[in-house]
């Protein structure tokens, strides 16, 4: 068996255990949700080489699909999960349709326009609540098994996160994988060899996009809740950030990319306390209230020093390593 199969299925082993060790549940399904839709912005620009800035709209679509769906409609959570991802990929053809055709800044700001008038519709829209967005959404029950129970629903996460890295990993490693691969490199060229360039592009877009509604169905379904933030242009410059930090191109590496991001987000209040009683500068108690500070040193810090990623240093790193090695 492949090597690097090994090292995945270990992976998600660990993550398997991780209530078991004491983990907070809530926490790993929130990292798992989000290193999805990082890993299908991934598939888009670290694959086919199309930034979106607009990737925010389509998980904010899933989001608010699918907490409608199982509040109102009575839906049962695979339903629902699904009807959130078709919806997110219906939200993927249409913006697709419309931007793939451009390339560069041009597709990038389609994407950010198209993103913020879904956003102001969310905001006007009488079934997401508005600014005070979509709440209650009730968990159900699966298999007569009451997801209230937050260690049911980490599996189901779980599971719902291996299936979307399985479809992206054999996405990448197919014919249809290797296509992408030439377009981001010379789309002239996979022109020339008879590829219908566009065609690939919308085929990745639409499957980014379904992921990247599943991700955030599952999220609603997790917190039990879907609000503006899920659909901001904010939310798409986060993806982008979990992308570079753990490192584009890769497979595991937005997945690092999320958890570093979302760690930051949880845990940097707990982090401005202890700095602050190490060395008695009480500027780090508010150190909870500057993510966004953080986040961008993190990121300035990634682009000057980490240019491939933290997965992607390493993997270099490894690479010297073995040639020295072997000398």
């Amino acid at each position: 068996m492949n090597q690097r199969v090994i090292g995945y299925a270990a992976m998600f082993a660990g993550i398997a255990l991780l209530p078991w060790l004491g983990v907070y549940p809530i926490f790993v399904m929130k990292v798992m949700c989000y290193a999805l839709f990082a890993c299908a912005f991934n598939l888009l620009i670290g694959f086919t080489g199309l930034l979106s800035f607009g990737h925010a709209a389509f998980l904010g679509a899933a989001a608010y699909s699918a907490g409608h769906a199982l509040k109102v409609w009575g839906f049962p959570p695979l339903l629902g999960l699904a009807y959130g991802t078709v919806i997110a990929a219906a939200v993927g053809l249409v913006f697709g349709l419309l931007a793939i055709r451009r390339s560069g800044i041009y597709f990038s700001m389609i994407t950010l326009a198209l993103a913020q008038m879904l956003f102001f519709y969310f905001l006007q829209a009488p079934f997401t609540g508005g600014e005070d967005g979509l709440q209650a959404v009730p968990r159900g029950h699966l298999l007569g098994l009451d997801l209230e129970n937050d260690l049911l629903l980490f599996y189901l996460v779980l599971a719902v996160f291996v299936f979307g890295f399985w479809l992206i990993y054999r996405a990448v490693h197919s014919p249809f994988g290797q296509v992408l691969t030439s377009i981001r490199e010379n789309a002239a060229r996979a022109t020339s060899l008879g590829y219908d360039v566009d065609r690939f592009k919308l085929v990745a877009f639409v499957l980014s996009a379904a992921l990247a509604g599943l991700a955030g169905a599952t999220k609603t379904l997790v917190l039990g809740f879907a609000t503006l933030t899920d659909a901001v242009w904010t939310t798409s410059g986060l993806v982008i950030l979990m992308t570079l930090v753990g490192g584009m191109g890769t497979m595991v590496g937005p997945i690092v990319g999320a958890l570093v991001i979302i760690a930051l987000e949880n845990k940097i209040g707990d982090l401005g306390q202890a700095l602050a009683g190490l060395t008695g500068i009480a500027w780090f108690n508010g150190l909870g209230e500057s993510v966004s500070l953080v986040t961008g040193l993190i990121f300035i810090l990634c682009v000057l020093a980490f240019r491939r990623g933290l997965v992607g240093e390493a993997g270099a790193l490894w690479a010297r390593l073995r040639r020295g090695a072997s000398t």
